[in-house]
């Protein structure tokens, strides 16, 4: 996927790049513009495979970067040993619950994207991450995060979130990507003073609001299905609440 483009306020353009581009990588980023499948992408993990027993799978108790990618894990558990962890993978595998990290503090960045996962759950203690990815996953609701003071990057893009809520408590969060959910509503942003990048590409919002306290963002990708819309969009920047230059207009169906 492209890069989002630069666009001043007085060119306002249809772009129709709905997602960031950091959640996921060249092989698991399967979704088209639109959030479909994309035939020319490899297909996901088949969620039909039988899950490998934890006891197969080798793990280096000094390595600090885990890669696990789609090695058939059914359940998080026996990774007790990676005490010097900064970063885990555990994407396009068969997990269902997050579960049984207590142990690794010393976490940085959890990647969970294309799993079965239902529930945000069981993060409390990785209080020193700063990048989370759960997208393409089935979570209904923003929840478990309390303790994740030190966010930075939230990624839950595809999943089948209702609602904006629960994020009050992270002050040094820059980035939430919520494409591709059920959200309606733009609601529950007004703590987030350090937020740089929202994505809300591909859901079903119809109006922009309560954003006025957002003045660090600088990305923001959004449906702008009306005319009304597209004016308060223009009224925002004109009022100084958007002070940075990037604005993806993300053209909804």
């Amino acid at each position: 996927m492209a890069s989002l483009s630069v666009v001043e306020p007085q060119d306002m353009e249809v772009d129709r790049r709905g997602e960031s581009e950091e959640s996921g990588d060249d092989e698991t980023r399967r979704k088209s513009i639109n959030g479909d499948m994309d035939p020319n992408q490899p297909p996901a993990t088949s969620k039909e495979e039988s899950p490998v027993d934890m006891d197969t799978i080798t793990l280096d108790p000094d390595e600090e970067d885990v890669d696990l990618v789609h090695c058939r894990i059914g359940k998080i558990e026996g990774l007790g040993v990676l005490q010097k962890a900064k970063t885990l993978s555990l994407r396009q595998n068969l997990i269902k619950k997050i579960e049984n990290l207590d142990s690794l503090s010393s976490l940085r960045e959890l990647d969970l994207y294309d799993n079965q996962i239902r529930k945000l759950e069981n993060l409390n203690k990785l209080m020193q991450l700063e990048q989370l990815d759960v997208s393409f996953n089935v979570l209904r609701k923003v929840e478990g995060l309390e303790q994740l003071t030190r966010l930075k990057k939230l990624f839950l893009l595809h999943n089948k979130i209702g609602n904006i809520a629960n994020l009050g408590h992270l002050p040094c969060l820059e980035m939430l990507e919520l494409g591709s959910n059920r959200i309606r509503v733009i609601e529950n942003l007004d703590t987030l003073t350090s937020l740089q990048s929202l994505f809300l590409g591909t859901n079903k919002i119809t109006k922009l609001q309560n954003m006025d306290s957002l003045h660090s963002l600088t990305v923001l990708s959004i449906q702008v299905p009306s005319t009304d819309m597209k004016a308060r969009v223009h009224t925002f920047w004109a009022q100084g609440v958007f002070t940075g230059r990037n604005f993806s207009n993300a053209h909804g169906n």
